[in-house]
């Protein structure tokens, strides 16, 4: 009859789970049991808080990269004007966006006047990157148009300036305030080149939600920007976006086509190519680290289910000879190492998926415990811990920390099951 006793019965779920109830006075495997499920939780808790951070900053870095920079940039090549001086502006601006336009994929084209310069107001000084870009195209720009906050009205933006958050703060200015903007390359004289210094009006303020954007960053009306960096009738860049900006890659070959014999092409990938390959490799070390912590936290169930099969040695070998197979055995053994893991897994599936939810009031409680300043974001360029939970990352937390429980657990088990009764009850 044993022989034919179908795989995991009811009788050996209820012997395994009379095991992991085991008083402490049995040998303390209770505690074992406990610390094993601890172990566990607080891995899985681990891997998942972990990979949901990483995803989150990885998507908020993204999002403010595609969300206030261009997908890519058209720019013209080094070219000899008339003058017989050497310039990258590009005349036919018009055209080229109507050419651009036309690729498919794209879905806007902005002709800029990009220039650094000195703002100040206040008794401050900062420098800034102005941006000389139409209304229309302005609105479109999600994290400028639509931002994490603003104050004034976007659509004022042609009566003066609209500037990030982090110069305005610089500055001390508000709406209303007037910001000089200062230029070494200004009129050009008898007497040599002199600082052109105009005064606009902050219309706008805006916060993109990106450090180095928010600090530098000014944009101009595109007429103004035109006279105040001497840019009559040219542009000095081609600000395109994309439908997809993953596949900016294959549409290389249309976009220098359709910009010309002198275009060249600047993409989101090729300014923050480097800091998400390091991201990567940062993201595969982290899983490798923490898998071995959760392989670890698995090792503890090794340790239980060996005290369980020494104390147990009588239990094993009174059941062997009441005609309990070796099978059977294994399995009963099994499911007492496989429920801590399955258990201990659940809850820190659940504890992962609260932090990431919730991560901002924790991480406002960490930095109020702390007295401030836990995140700097002149350093890491966001201005919080973000957290984005995937269920690829769960289900990938989930299926190692049950894989590592179920193979660790094999092995203790086969000893219990070819225990030779006889031997487990010679002193008995």
């Amino acid at each position: 009859m044993t022989g034919h006793t179908p795989p995991f019965a009811a009788f050996e779920w209820m012997i395994a789970w009379r095991y992991l109830r085991a008083r402490r006075a049995d040998g303390g495997v209770s505690v074992m049991t406990v610390i094993s499920f601890l172990g566990i939780m607080l891995a899985v808790f681990a891997l998942i808080a972990t990979l949901s951070v990483r995803s989150g900053f990885r998507a908020e870095f993204v999002d403010t990269i595609l969300g206030a920079n261009a997908h890519v940039t058209v720019f013209s090549s080094v070219h000899v004007d008339e003058a017989g001086r050497t310039s990258r502006v590009i005349e036919d601006y018009e055209d080229m966006a109507e050419r651009l336009a036309a690729v498919r994929g794209v879905t806007r084209v902005a002709p800029l006047i990009r220039g650094q310069v000195m703002a100040s107001a206040q008794g401050r000084n900062s420098g800034v990157e102005v941006f000389g870009i139409s209304h229309e195209n302005l609105r479109t720009i999600p994290r400028v148009a639509d931002p994490e906050s603003s104050i004034g009205d976007i659509n004022r933006f042609t009566e003066g300036i609209a500037l990030g958050s982090g110069v305005a703060r610089e500055l001390n200015v508000t709406l209303g305030d007037s910001v000089r903007v200062i230029s070494p390359d200004g009129a050009r004289t008898a007497f040599g080149t002199s600082p052109r210094i105009s005064a606009y009006e902050v219309v706008y303020i805006f916060t993109a939600g990106r450090y180095d954007i928010d600090r530098t960053r000014i944009y101009m009306p595109f007429d103004e920007a035109q006279i105040y960096f001497n840019r009559d009738g040219v542009a000095d860049e081609m600000e395109v976006m994309v439908a997809n900006p993953d596949q900016i890659d294959a549409m290389r070959t249309e976009l220098l086509r359709a910009g010309g014999e002198r275009a060249m092409l600047w993409t989101w990938r090729d300014s923050a190519g480097s800091f998400l390959r390091a991201l990567d490799v940062e993201d595969n070390v982290m899983f490798v680290i923490l898998s071995i912590l959760v392989l670890i936290a698995a090792m503890n169930i090794i340790s239980g289910l060996i005290m369980l099969v020494k104390n147990k040695g009588r239990d094993i070998g009174i059941l062997r000879t009441m005609g309990l197979s070796e099978g059977s055995v294994l399995r009963v053994f099994f499911i007492c190492g496989a429920s801590v893991g399955v258990l201990g897994t659940i809850a820190g599936v659940v504890l992962g998926c609260l932090f990431a939810i919730y991560i901002d009031p924790i991480f406002s409680f960490v930095n109020y415990m702390a007295g401030g300043g836990v995140w700097d974001p002149s350093i890491r360029g966001i201005y919080a811990l973000p957290a984005e939970l995937r269920f690829e990352d769960v289900l990938k937390a989930v299926a190692l920390s049950l894989t590592l429980s179920f193979v660790v657990t094999i092995f203790p088990a086969r000893r219990a099951a070819r225990m030779n009764p006889v031997e487990a009850l010679r002193y008995e």
